[in-house]
């Protein structure tokens, strides 16, 4: 029996229950006949083939997962996942299998770039596909798994220790796995839900409606139009989406925790709920008067309108629009990008390093300086109440200092290729933290569809790097790993 047959076995099952979520655009695609259906068919049936090949070829393994195992599985859902959800863009829409598979990338891991226009005049079916795998992603497909497969006989503790985000994995909501992972998802249904009704009542049709609470609650952007958000023009349908937005940028095991103990209470006792609402708040009155003295806006009360939807998107990585804020001063670009970079918490669906990594940061350098004033001290470094491990410490600064250097590589990479500095980097920062548009030919009034074939790989690159924490990926990347 091969090595790793235990995460081949776990693959086919993921495949075949991933298979099953294209059922949703296929039905769609029969109710309206939008001349997508012979694509889904012929992926849903290739997809559900492959998954039950490898389900039976391993279906005989008795060993369960370990950690290497975890985040071999991991890396290849991420990985694997967007080659089969890519298809019917490449069978319906003829795109190249590069642009197809960075597509079908961006959706799974909720950060919204694009390559497409003409969105409007997409099939439903194509645009359903679209936000429906945001969806997927954003709380992470791993995630729904470990809720599901136990009941096929796969547990899911290491599935779940490396997909789950930030320096504090250990820390459950319920002693079972499985338990915490399907606490998740109620929250993720229930506020899905919710935005849905929330957008209807403002004004979008149905179908508009669930595509954005799809793309609204991952934090993952993707609209129905070309004009993302702007084309609503509606300050109800920018409010609830605010809403909404910050509060999945909010840690998703607070939101269970404040449910299940019914007190808002519990929101005051997270750490990085309130640096996360304040940072953003502080920021976007920042910005607008910015603005509103540097003439871009004529009046506060727009400066604010667009400056609270369009940072907040953006520091959220959720990645909407209402405006080309490309043609903003430079200083509020880089600022949003900078914002997106930390915003969101741990447990959110949002992307960057979160909070309570850049929390942790902050506190270990306001350490060192206080050592460096008084050597003897003893200054432990607290977040929420209790002591940090110097291991948590010691991971939170290795991670800082990869993602910096990761952000460099490739900044460089694509400059060398070509890209004006300023596309380059903040190509690379969206990506990197899930966010999507970007700055210069990368922004929210422009595609990814500039970009050469061997540059949309190094975004696509960029996107799963970020999406699975770095070292998930990186970690798979080592020859340590592969040793038996």
């Amino acid at each position: 029996m091969t090595r790793f047959a235990p995460v081949y076995r776990a693959l086919g099952m993921i495949l075949m229950l991933f298979g099953l979520a294209m059922l949703a655009p296929l039905l769609l695609s029969h109710l309206t006949n939008d001349g997508a259906q012979t694509a889904y068919n012929e992926v849903f049936l290739l997809t559900v083939l492959c998954g039950t090949f490898l389900w039976y070829r391993y279906r005989n393994t008795q060993r369960d997962l370990n950690v290497r195992d975890g985040f071999l599985l991991v890396v290849l859902v991420w990985t694997v996942l967007p080659a089969f959800s890519a298809l019917p863009f490449m069978i319906h829409l003829g795109m190249s299998h590069t642009d197809a598979y960075f597509e079908a990338t961006s959706a799974l891991t909720a950060t919204g770039a694009t390559l497409m226009s003409g969105l409007d005049s997409l099939p439903q079916s194509i645009n359903l596909w679209r936000h429906l795998m945001q969806w997927l992603g954003g709380m992470g497909l791993i995630v729904l798994v470990v809720a599901i497969l136990p009941m096929l006989g796969i547990g899911g503790r290491q599935m779940l220790a490396a997909e789950i985000p930030g320096p504090m994995k250990d820390n459950r909501m319920t002693p079972r796995v499985t338990e915490t992972a399907k606490g998740l998802w109620l929250i993720y249904v229930v506020i899905t839900i919710a935005c849905a009704l929330a957008y209807r009542w403002a004004g979008m049709s149905w179908f508009d409606a669930v595509c954005h609470s799809f793309s609204t609650v991952s934090l993952g952007g993707f609209s129905t139009h070309d004009a993302s958000l702007g084309y609503f023009n509606s300050p109800a349908i920018e409010w609830i989406c605010v809403a909404f937005m910050l509060f999945s940028g909010i840690n998703y095991a607070t939101h269970f925790l404040a449910l299940s103990g019914r007190s808002i209470f519990l929101y005051g006792r997270d750490p990085e709920a309130g640096w996360f609402v304040g940072v953003l708040l502080v920021s976007v009155f920042v910005l607008a008067n910015y603005m509103w003295k540097e003439g871009t806006f004529h009046d506060m009360d727009s400066a604010f309108r667009y400056a609270l939807f369009n940072v907040i998107s953006v520091a959220t990585t959720t990645g909407y629009s209402t405006t080309d804020y490309g043609q903003w001063p430079m200083f509020v670009g880089l600022w949003m990008l900078f914002l997106c970079s930390f915003s969101t918490s741990a447990g959110s669906t949002g992307g960057g390093i979160k909070m309570m990594r850049a929390l942790l940061l902050y506190k270990q350098v306001y350490r060192e300086l206080v050592r460096a004033m008084h050597p003897a001290a003893v200054y432990n470094v607290r977040l929420g109440g209790a002591t940090a491990p110097q291991s948590v410490l010691f991971a939170v600064l290795a991670f800082a200092f990869v993602y910096m250097v990761s952000i460099v590589t490739m900044t460089l990479l694509l400059a060398f290729t070509g890209l004006d500095i300023v596309t380059a980097f903040s190509a690379v920062v969206a990506s990197v933290n899930n966010t999507g548009p970007g700055l210069g030919l990368v922004g929210p009034a422009t595609t990814y569809a500039v970009l050469e074939d061997f540059q949309t790989w190094i975004c696509t690159f960029a996107m799963l790097l970020g999406r699975l924490e770095i070292f998930t990926l990186l970690v798979v990347l080592t020859p340590a790993f592969w040793r038996k």
